[in-house]
């Protein structure tokens, strides 16, 4: 197991509102070492006990429901370092020059930084059997997820994909470990998890929270960057791809990117016809009054950055073909749902009235069934019936399991190369046409349902 954890943007909203707490978390469950080492590492000069001060702060507001006695365990074992990536003797202290141990650098960074930092970190030298963790999104683009995965290429050899660790937090939620099991291990929906039946899948990541502060990354970002090309791309690889041989990491990672592979290639015109993004504007969410996008801090108005995303696919496969798949993502939004809903095809005796079935993907959700039932009338009349279980409870969050799958040398929860390249390629196309302005940008007030279907 690997015992030293350098952390690169450490002072940042990843590390404060994910990271620390996911650590104590881990800690609290009896998962880490006693001798387990934190350095953190940014750009601004602090001393050690102002770091500790900053991650006790977040500790204490992010992880209340982790013990005082783990939280304060973290806070003692974290050290810092400034660094600069441009200056290789810098980045050598943060990492400990002349150390064996093996470490994981993890890299909470911009995206735009990944390389200049993994360059830094090879001409550094990391210990053998070291992990290299980046965050995502892996690249900004198609081409920038082809170079990046090139230069770790020739920094690591034939060993890239076990001492590369690509980070979307998505494959630790248990839910969606979960959503695995439920396919797999049911030949009841097995049997019928194909085109002939299900009509549509809808995959749902809306959110009741606004910007909250992130402007500076997520006016570069937007939503489609964000979370569909990497959390909801997972998803739907999760969705579709064929039942793997075995569970091991090379044959699940194989079949998730054999579906994304059989993705239909967008045209211009499908662009235009399948895709919509929007911006919100000021409204409220409950009782919280949100002001528009644009007049958020650090908001640039003219970089038409979308909060809300949709985009219509297609698959040319045996099991899909016919199959829509809708992947929807907003801000701002009326209702809270991240979810997988399955629409089965209707009979021509129910018309209009179609058995589905949710899957909630992150937090409590329950999973819901609404199957067709009848009235005691006479004649009787069809009528919906919704069936509700609860989703197994966590005893750890997403990001625990992530660190443990890192730290452990593990990579089944790792985003592989491929995988990264396949999603970026479906969406060029959606990017290229946006940034064209040929799909409107259209408003939607904060705590509605988005902007108006066309």
């Amino acid at each position: 197991m690997i015992e030293k954890l350098v952390l690169f943007g450490a002072t940042g909203d990843l590390a404060g509102r994910f990271l620390f707490p996911a650590l104590a978390a881990l800690h609290a469950a009896d998962k880490l070492p006693e001798d387990f080492c934190v350095v953190g590492s940014a750009t601004s000069d602090r001393s050690a006990e102002q770091f500790q001060r900053f991650a006790a702060e977040r500790l204490d507001e992010h992880a209340a429901n982790v013990s005082a006695a783990s939280r304060d365990w973290l806070v003692q074992r974290l050290r810092y370092r400034a660094v600069d990536f441009n200056d290789r003797h810098s980045v050598a202290d943060v990492l400990g020059e002349g150390g064996t141990t093996p470490l994981a650098a993890y890299l909470a960074l911009p995206t735009g930084v990944f390389p200049l930092a993994v360059t830094a970190l090879s001409k550094a030298g990391l210990p053998e059997a070291s992990r290299i963790v980046l965050e995502k999104p892996f690249g900004e683009n198609l081409e920038s997820a082809l170079a990046l995965n090139a230069l770790l290429a020739r920094l690591t050899g034939d060993a890239m994909e076990q001492e590369v660790f690509r980070v979307d937090h998505v494959l630790g939620m248990p839910t969606v470990q979960n959503l695995i099991g439920l396919r797999m291990a049911n030949p009841i929906l097995e049997s019928i998890w194909n085109s002939a039946q299900i009509e549509q899948i809808e995959i749902l990541w809306e959110e009741t929270l606004a910007l909250e502060g992130r402007a500076t990354y997520y006016d570069k970002a937007g939503a489609l960057k964000d979370v569909m090309q990497n959390h909801m791309f997972q998803l739907l690889s999760l969705v579709t791809m064929e039942p793997p041989s075995s569970f091991d990491e090379r044959e699940l990672r194989d079949r998730k990117v054999d579906a994304l592979r059989s993705i239909c290639a967008l045209t211009e015109k499908d662009v235009v016809s399948r895709t919509r993004r929007g911006r919100y504007t000021a409204g409220s969410v409950g009782n919280r009054e949100i002001p528009g996008y644009v007049d958020e801090k650090g908001v640039d108005p003219k970089r038409g950055t979308e909060t809300f995303s949709e985009v219509a696919l297609e698959f040319d496969s045996p099991r899909w073909s016919g199959t829509r798949f809708v992947l929807r993502a907003g801000k701002a939004m009326a209702e809270r749902r991240k979810e997988v809903r399955v629409r089965f095809r209707a009979s021509a005796k129910r018309k209009g009235m179609p058995n589905e079935l949710e899957i909630g993907i992150d937090g409590p959700e329950d999973l819901n069934l609404r199957l067709t039932g009848s009235s005691a009338g006479s004649p009787p009349t069809f009528v919906p019936l919704t069936f509700r279980a609860p989703t197994p409870p966590s005893d750890l969050p997403a990001y625990s399991r992530v660190l443990i799958d890192i730290l452990h040398g593990g990579s089944t929860l790792s985003v592989r190369g491929d995988e990264a390249e396949e999603s970026w390629r479906v969406l060029t196309p959606v990017l290229n046409a946006w940034a064209e302005d040929r799909v409107p940008l259209q408003d939607y007030p904060a705590g509605s349902a988005g902007p108006q279907a066309s």
